[in-house]
């Protein structure tokens, strides 16, 4: 069987890389300078494309997102009506798990703490704190979400989840919706922001809702900086209402010189890097969409655009 063709779009990811593990599937990637004839293309590989790209290939049936928050793509005004589905690969969901996990237990051991006495030169004992004493809200029950408050779960933090709908999961408490969100906020000391991005989550931790966080809680996002509004947290993390951050996602990306977060020593800055789709296992994923797609199945990861996720 001809090998379906596929264009790729990726100013951040490995096009070898992808190259290499989508021929296994039986799909030839290609660059969109390197394609002779546009038609042929039927699938498209990207993470945010420039305006119009689309418009080049008239036969694409499919479009695949490169990572599982596809709010850069959804928003857009020039996306083809075909399928849009989002890479959704267990071993993502383990990556954004272990690096969760790695931010909580870094707060819950009191570990800046000692990288703070260590540039001092000081034996500093701090005793540790039971894990059950501590409580862990996580924003966003996705599934990539789920994976990390289920793992801190494992750990025996006491974790209570809040998502847009709810939810019931075994050994985790839950709540839904805008009336429960204060209540999470108050009680939680470390909270994880993990929401998708859309209408109803952008700005949702303004200055107000900043202020409803427990004194001296830590916060975690690993979501998108849009979430959370930036100069109100630097405020929060100046005035030791936060009392610590682990940041891997930011208002702009790159993270600008300028920011103050660079500069706080209660802030732990990671460049976007959480969690990463893998060629080798979540190219199996697209090549069992396109089966799908042939055979008029239901797709896998298939995103409502109208929902923003």
């Amino acid at each position: 069987m001809r090998p379906e063709l596929m264009v790729f779009y990726s100013a951040l990811d490995s096009f070898e890389a992808w190259r290499t593990a989508l021929a296994a599937e039986g799909v030839a990637l290609r660059q969109a300078d390197d394609i002779e004839d546009v038609g042929d293309v039927r699938q498209a590989l990207v993470w945010k494309p420039p305006h119009g790209f689309f418009a080049r290939f008239p036969n694409l049936g499919l479009v695949v997102n490169l990572g599982a928050g596809v709010d850069a793509l959804v928003g857009r005004d020039d996306l083809p009506d075909v399928p849009i589905t989002r890479l959704s690969d267990p071993k993502m969901a383990r990556m954004m798990a272990g690096y969760v996990l790695f931010a909580v237990l870094r707060h819950a051991r009191d570990i800046p703490a000692f990288e703070r006495a260590q540039r001092e030169g000081l034996w500093h004992y701090i005793h540790p704190r039971d894990p059950e004493t501590i409580s862990v809200g996580v924003l966003g029950l996705g599934e990539l979400g789920l994976a990390a408050a289920t793992e801190c779960a494992r750990q025996g933090f006491r974790v209570h989840g809040w998502s847009s709908s709810q939810k019931s999961i075994d050994g985790i408490e839950t709540s839904a919706g805008p009336d429960a969100l204060e209540a999470v906020l108050k009680q939680s000391d470390i909270l994880v922001c993990m929401l998708p991005q859309t209408a109803a989550t952008r700005g949702l931790l303004a200055a107000g809702r900043l202020a409803q966080m427990k004194r001296g809680a830590a916060f975690v996002n690993v979501s998108r900086g849009s979430i959370v509004d930036e100069p109100a947290l630097v405020e929060a993390l100046r005035s030791g209402h936060i009392a610590e951050a682990t940041l891997d996602v930011f208002a702009t990306e790159p993270l600008p010189p300028e920011s103050p977060l660079w500069r706080m020593e209660n802030v732990l800055i990671t460049p976007h890097l959480a969690s990463v789709a893998l060629p080798g296992s979540a190219a199996r994923q697209i090549g069992e969409n396109i089966r799908r797609l042939r055979a008029g199945e239901p797709l896998l990861g298939q995103v409502d655009p109208r929902r923003g996720y």
